[in-house]
């Protein structure tokens, strides 16, 4: 996916669109919110955008995009735990969620910004466990700035300091994935079942690295 290319094409609504969506709608967790920030930060660098109505734009977007989670999780509660996996929901996704929220409490609200897949499904756990909206709102707020405002700034700052970052751009982005999915995989590195399920995978893949 050429971010570079794409987003000037959707322009600001588009990257709104696609912000509120991964913060909060279930059909939002595929979608590219790091890398699409810190990309959109960059081009505004490049005269592409503005980087203020686009840092601001993507922090209202996502503090509304999880409001939105929170309200759906409120409402429908546990019975998303029963609802048949499909294209745009996966039931895993919806557990992994609750126990990131029952080890790390309400700064999950924050955490989870920086974790794909999580931080879709963050905001609907909060709802369904009940967790006051004047609280959620406060660790909402937090979040999304730390988010929205920190990686599309840091895209625009590197894109003004360092000559010709265009050239560095996909590696940097390549990083950023990385440095987003981490935390995940060594979480499940954790679990001695997990590793087990993966080596075996690795084996029956790949016999001969064990031959």
């Amino acid at each position: 996916m050429n971010l570079e290319t794409i987003l000037p094409t959707i322009g600001y609504v588009g990257i709104f669109a696609i912000v509120f969506a991964e913060s909060g709608l279930l059909i939002g967790f595929f979608l590219p919110g790091d890398s699409l920030l810190f990309t959109a930060g960059f081009l505004a660098s490049q005269d592409n955008f503005h980087i203020g109505y686009l840092s601001i734009g993507c922090f209202i977007a996502a503090i509304l995009g999880d409001s939105v989670g929170y309200a759906f999780g409120h409402k429908v509660g546990r019975r998303l735990f029963h609802k048949t996996d499909s294209v745009f929901f996966h039931k895993d996704h919806l557990l992994k969620a609750e126990r990131f929220y029952e080890q790390h409490g309400k700064k999950t609200i924050v955490l989870a910004r920086f974790m794909p897949i999580v931080r879709t499904f963050a905001p609907i756990v909060a709802g369904i466990g009940k967790m006051e909206y004047r609280t959620f709102i406060v660790y909402n707020i937090i979040g999304g700035f730390l988010w929205a405002i920190g990686l599309t700034g840091g895209g625009y700052i590197l894109g003004n300091s360092i000559p010709n970052v265009d050239k560095y751009l996909l590696p940097i982005v390549a990083t950023i994935i990385v440095l987003s999915i981490l935390p995940q995989t060594v979480h499940i590195l954790k679990n001695p079942n997990n590793r087990r399920v993966i080596t075996k995978f690795i084996k029956s893949k790949i016999p001969k690295i064990y031959s």
